[in-house]
C-alpha cells in the first residue's frame, strides 16, 4: 500500500466565519489550528496545506478564564539590548483584540514557513463586520 500525499489539485478550501462572542480563548484557538491546518480532512498531510480559511468576528467578546485578563503578560522584544516590552492581556483586549486571538492560534501552528502560511489564512476581527462576503463563508459553531 502506498502512502497518500495530498496535492493541491485534490481539495477544495472552505471558508468558515466563526463568531468569538463568549467562546473561551483557548478552547477556541484549538479548534481553529486544527481548521487552518487540514486536521479534520481526511486527506491531511503533515507537510502540506490542506486546510480551510477561518474569519473570526467579535473578537473584543472573547472571554478569558481564571485570573487571565490580570497576570497574563506577552512579551515582544525589538531586537535592541533592553527592548522587551509587555502587555498585559487586559490591555491588549481593549486595545487590539484581534492580536489576542491571532496570538493564541500562532502558538498552536507549526513554527515554521508551513505555520506562517496557515496563519495568512486566518482573518481576525474585532467587530461583527467582515469584508469576506464574496467568498460565502459557512456558519461555524463551536458548540459543545
Amino acid at each position: 500500500m502506498k502512502t497518500y500525499v495530498a496535492k493541491p489539485e485534490d481539495f477544495n478550501r472552505d471558508w468558515y466565519l466563526v463568531d468569538a462572542s463568549d467562546q473561551v480563548l483557548g478552547r477556541l484557538a484549538t479548534q481553529i489550528a486544527m481548521r487552518l491546518r487540514g486536521k479534520h480532512k481526511p486527506i491531511f498531510t503533515p507537510h502540506v496545506d490542506t486546510g480551510d480559511f477561518i474569519i473570526v468576528i467579535n473578537a473584543e467578546k472573547i472571554q478569558l478564564t481564571g485570573r487571565k485578563t490580570d497576570q497574563k503578560v506577552y512579551w515582544r522584544h525589538s531586537g535592541y539590548p533592553g527592548g522587551i516590552r509587555g502587555v498585559s492581556a487586559k490591555r491588549m483586549l481593549e486595545t487590539k483584540p484581534e492580536e489576542l486571538i491571532r496570538s493564541a492560534v500562532r502558538g498552536m501552528l507549526p513554527k515554521n514557513r508551513l505555520g506562517r502560511k496557515l496563519l495568512k489564512k486566518l482573518k481576525v476581527y474585532s467587530g461583527a463586520e467582515h469584508k469576506h462576503q464574496a467568498q460565502q463563508p459557512i456558519a461555524w459553531s463551536l458548540e459543545g
